[in-house]
């Protein structure tokens, strides 16, 4: 799977939002949708459900380390999970450190306002120009310094988070497509599982 390096899409959200941002990058991704039924919210639950564990661990050591300097943290990994369980991704909805600013049919943006920076990820989806059964999904992140210590704290991010987010991308592209495929097999077991249903009683009806 390939993912490549792109910019923020002309139609994001955060694209029309007129805002000059400290920070901007966008990595790119393509997946299968041959339903054409894949939405930005199977997008949005796959960001949250999807990530390796590593990116976990590097997530609650980033909250060790910045608790003390009055940064917000994403709290424990059973709250983030019953809280994924419950997730209807509306704006207003938190889930972790991501707060769900706003929803699309094909996009939705997340991110967190803090005393130091305010960061957004926008997760977008679009048609592919070269084949009718597949998307591009782009993730954009994009961060603005409130004061010079947070630009000291992203400084040691950034590398890091260049190498986790097309990670992730990868991840989320993969759990939609499994969430997908497990979809459409269980819908066409239970439609085959009717039709024999029906072909027994049409059997049992003549008799």
């Amino acid at each position: 799977m390939r993912i490549f390096k792109t910019t923020l899409p002309n139609n994001s959200i955060l694209n029309t939002s007129h805002k000059e941002y400290s920070y901007v990058d966008s990595f790119r991704g393509v997946l299968k949708d041959i339903e054409n039924n894949i939405t930005s919210v199977d997008i949005a639950k796959a960001f949250f459900s999807s990530g390796p564990k590593w990116v976990g661990k590097l997530f609650n050591l980033r909250n060790k380390l910045v608790s003390v300097f009055g940064l917000k943290t994403s709290g424990n990994l059973v709250d983030r999970q019953q809280q994924l369980e419950n997730f209807k991704c509306e704006p207003g909805e938190q889930l972790g450190l991501f707060k769900v600013f706003n929803k699309t049919d094909n996009e939705v943006i997340l991110g967190e306002d803090d005393k130091h920076l305010n960061f957004r990820v926008s997760l977008f989806l679009d048609k592919s120009k070269t084949d009718k059964t597949k998307k591009d999904l782009t993730i954009s992140t994009t961060v603005e310094f409130n004061n010079l210590f947070g630009r000291l704290y992203f400084l040691p991010v950034r590398p890091f988070h260049k190498f986790i987010v097309p990670t992730m991308l990868k991840g989320i592209i993969k759990e939609v497509e499994n969430q997908r495929n497990l979809y459409e097999r269980k819908k066409r077991t239970t439609k085959s599982g009717h039709c024999t249903e029906t072909h027994n009683k049409q059997i049992i009806d003549r008799n």
